[in-house]
């Protein structure tokens, strides 16, 4: 009985809906030729909440109400997030916590969609290198619960090398000997040191990196951070694409849907990425939500396909787009910005592909199990129960709740599907119920459409209202 009163209580939280992972945190390393090194790394505020991306930035008008208990409690938070989330390493020492001092700063974000002055916290960490600190890593702990983007500058010019890390992940091992020189060996104060920003020194036993090695690392590392962003975090943007496939799975419908989709969310990503646009997550969230409800619902009441819901499909294209430059790590001023942009957008379209893929190899399996067992009923049960399961594990982080839920699931659905079978009777010439349109429509796409709706219509009053 706890348990399930527990599970009950976790169904009823609403900070457990989660869509999206909280912002990504930059760790960046700043190396000068007089041997100082200065460790940077920027907090949003909103990495406080439960659910940051339903939280507003935090503006200066609203930062200037708090008093200073306030703001030092911000403070202490950003410290004590930094601390379970971040180890660094020079030369042959061990992994250590630098000894952040922590500010508030007013900064315009060059990837973020956000309108006024956003106020962020910083925190600095300076020392002089050592000779034999000639190497330069990060690590991410695992209690991390977000990515940290690892970027340097050799005497003030950004490197084009860039490395995303997940929890539990160590950086790439930067090699920085020649910052770290015995003092007879370091150049005059005042005169100038050119660095080739072209062929970064990476790897800490002394091999030289190329430029289009670096830019294929940067490549890869933001591939992988926008695939992570669609699957498992992006689940509005999985439900949505989901309500695309169950629409149709046709190839052809199917492909245009996908592309035009995805066409249009990379304009916006990168549009929102060079600031040419900048709207307020308080309009995107909902919008996003609410594109959901209607595609879910467009999916009962349209029978057949037509190229009249390209349209809006490019529309919501165009916000889903706006969402997910909130959350990337992606910097204009990089040096590598356009293999970043690339490499992010690519991500999210695999990842897209990739839950396609997953619903289409669904269906063939069912399908052989149909003609396998001849018990046609079976593949719709499944089906409702895969997607219950998937969206309540990615929905819900209590293995109680989701206990509950599939076990709800898998009565409400043979239920259902036993009322239909016997009140439409039996498929006549054996057809598959996956591959009958009557049946499919029935069993497969009305049950799993209004499961994707009920949840877009719960974010967007949670993020319109709450």
């Amino acid at each position: 009985m706890k348990f399930l009163l527990r599970s009950l209580l976790c169904l009823a939280c609403p900070s457990l809906l989660l869509a999206h992972p909280i912002p990504d945190v930059p760790v960046i390393g700043s190396f000068e030729r007089n041997g100082s090194a200065v460790l940077q790394v920027e907090v949003d505020p909103r990495c406080f909440a439960e659910d940051p991306e339903e939280i507003p930035f935090l503006q200066k008008e609203a930062f200037d109400k708090l008093d200073q208990n306030e703001k030092k409690e911000l403070l202490g938070k950003a410290d004590a997030l930094v601390r379970e989330s971040l180890l660094v390493k020079f030369g042959e020492q061990g992994w250590f916590v630098p000894d952040f001092q922590f500010e508030f700063f007013s900064k315009e974000h060059d990837n973020q969609i956000v309108e006024g002055d956003v106020i962020v916290i910083q925190g600095l960490y300076s020392k002089n290198l050592k000779e034999n600190e000639a190497s330069f890593q990060i690590k991410a702990l695992e209690s991390a619960g977000y990515d940290l983007v690892f970027r340097n500058l050799l005497d003030g010019i950004p490197q084009k090398r860039v490395n995303v890390l997940w929890p539990g992940e160590e950086s790439f091992m930067l090699d920085i000997s020649a910052f770290a020189a015995a003092p007879h060996e370091k150049e005059p104060k005042g005169k100038s040191i050119q660095v080739d920003a072209s062929a970064t020194p990476a790897i800490g036993d002394g091999e030289k990196t190329s430029p289009n090695g670096d830019l294929i690392f940067t490549f890869r590392e933001f591939l992988i951070q926008g695939f992570v962003h669609v699957l498992p975090h992006g689940l509005d943007h999985i439900l949505f694409v989901v309500g695309l496939f169950l629409f149709s799975r046709k190839a052809k419908p199917l492909i245009l849907q996908v592309t035009t989709f995805t066409l249009a969310h990379t304009i916006t990503i990168a549009l929102a990425s060079l600031n040419f646009i900048a709207v307020s997550p308080s309009i995107i969230e909902p919008l996003i939500a609410l594109s959901i409800v209607y595609v879910a619902i467009e999916n009962i009441y349209r029978k057949e396909y037509g190229h009249v819901r390209l349209l809006s499909i490019f529309l919501f294209g165009l916000v889903h787009g706006l969402g997910f430059a909130g959350v990337s790590s992606l910097d204009s001023q990089s040096p590598s910005f356009l293999t970043e942009l690339l490499g992010f957008t690519i991500g999210v379209d695999v990842g897209q592909l990739a839950v396609v893929l997953i619903f289409l190899a669904l269906l063939t399996l069912l399908t052989f199990i149909e003609n396998l067992s001849g018990k046609f009923l079976l593949s719709p049960i499944i089906f409702q129960f895969f997607l219950w399961a998937g969206i309540a594990s990615l929905l819900i982080d209590d293995p109680y709740a989701v206990a509950v839920i599939l076990c709800l699931a898998a009565v409400a659905i043979t239920i259902l599907s036993l009322r239909y079978e016997k009140n439409l009777g039996k498929v006549a010439d054996k057809q598959s119920y996956v591959h009958n349109a009557l049946h499919y429509q029935k069993l497969f796409v009305n049950p799993g459409s209004l499961l994707i709706a009920a949840i877009g219509i719960y974010w967007s009053v949670e993020r319109i209202f709450l």
